[in-house]
C-alpha cells in the first residue's frame, strides 16, 4: 500500500496511519537481517511502513513551528528510510531507538531551512538555540527573562548575546513585499523600495567605458612577442594561473628569468594602456 502524504489527503493518511500495527521484535529482526544480507526492498519496505506511525508522532511534536505538519510527515519519513538503510540489527537495539535521531535530524533540518530566507541554524550551537529558544518564554520582568537568558547560555556554552540574537532571528519571520499595505489593497511594501541602480545613461557610459579598457587590453597585449604574450596570459588570465617555475619548466629555463621576462612584459602593458585610455574619448 502506498502511503504517500498529499497536501489535501493528510487526514485520509493519518486515518490510514492508524490502522498500522507495529512489528513484534522478532518480526522486526528477521526483515532488518533480511534488508541488510540481501537487499530485499520489500523488507525495508515493511520496516518503514511498520514505523510511520511513530514518525507521525514526532513531526507533530514540532507542528508549533507553523509549518505544514505534511511536510513535516515527509521530511521525518526520509530520515527513517536513511536509519533503515542503515541500521544494524545485530547490535541488540530496537529500529526505533535507532531511528529517532535521524527522523528528529530531518524534521529540525527542514524547520531551519523553511523558517527563513536569511539562512539560520548555520553552526551546531545556533541549531541547538533555534530549539531551545521557547524555554526563555514571555515575561514582564526584565529581569525573570535575563535570568532565564543565562541559563539557557549557560547550559548550552554560549555567550548570552548568541541567545539573544537567534531569539530575535526566530521572531522575525519573512516579510513578503508583495504584501498589501493599509486599507489600500493595491499598493505593496515593494512600491515603497527606492531603486539605487544607476540610471540608462550612466549605464551606458559605464559599458562604453569597459568596452574601451577591453579594447586596449586587447591593442596592448599585441605589442608582446610570442613569448611575453603566453606568460602574461598563463599567469594573469588563465582559470589556473601558472607559477614561475611552471613557466620556467615549459620554456626550459630558470625561474629568475621567468620573472624578469614577466616584469618586462608588465612594464610593456602598463605603457600601452596608459596611451590607448589617453588617447580614448572622455564622456
Amino acid at each position: 500500500m502506498n502511503y504517500a502524504v498529499a497536501i489535501n489527503q493528510i487526514d485520509q493518511f493519518l486515518a490510514q496511519v492508524r490502522t498500522i500495527k507495529p512489528l513484534s521484535a522478532e518480526q522486526e529482526f528477521a526483515l532488518a537481517v533480511k534488508f541488510r544480507e540481501s537487499g530485499d526492498v520489500e523488507a525495508a519496505h515493511e520496516l518503514v511502513v511498520s514505523h510511520l506511525p511513530f514518525v507521525v508522532k514526532i513531526a507533530f511534536q514540532y507542528r508549533h513551528y507553523m509549518l505544514p505538519v505534511q511536510d513535516l510527515i515527509q521530511e521525518g519519513s526520509i530520515g527513517l528510510m536513511k536509519a533503515v538503510k542503515r541500521f544494524d540489527p545485530y547490535k541488540g537495539y530496537r529500529l526505533v531507538s535507532f531511528a529517532i535521531w535521524w527522523v528528529k535530524a530531518y524534521i529540525k533540518n527542514f524547520i531551519l531551512k523553511s523558517w527563513n530566507l536569511v539562512k539560520l541554524g548555520t553552526t551546531q550551537a545556533q541549531r541547538k538555540l533555534f530549539f531551545r529558544i521557547g524555554d526563555i518564554g514571555e515575561h514582564q520582568d526584565s529581569e525573570t527573562r535575563s535570568e532565564r537568558i543565562e541559563k539557557l547560555a549557560e547550559e548550552l556554552n554560549v555567550r548570552s548575546d548568541d541567545v539573544i540574537e537567534v531569539e530575535a532571528r526566530v521572531k522575525a519571520r519573512d516579510w513578503s513585499l508583495n504584501e498589501p499595505l493599509g486599507d489600500d489593497k493595491d499598493f505593496t511594501a515593494i512600491e515603497m523600495l527606492e531603486d539605487e541602480s544607476d540610471n540608462q545613461e550612466v549605464q551606458m557610459i559605464a559599458m562604453e567605458s569597459d568596452k574601451k579598457l577591453h579594447e586596449a587590453a586587447g591593442n596592448a597585449l599585441k605589442k608582446l612577442d610570442d613569448r611575453e604574450r603566453f606568460i602574461v596570459e598563463k599567469r594573469f588570465m588563465d582559470d589556473s594561473p601558472w607559477t614561475l617555475q611552471k613557466l620556467g619548466e615549459h620554456f626550459g629555463t630558470s625561474r629568475e628569468r621567468m620573472r624578469q621576462v614577466e616584469k618586462r612584459a608588465l612594464g610593456k602593458l602598463k605603457k600601452e594602456l596608459s596611451v590607448n585610455l589617453t588617447e580614448a574619448p572622455a564622456y
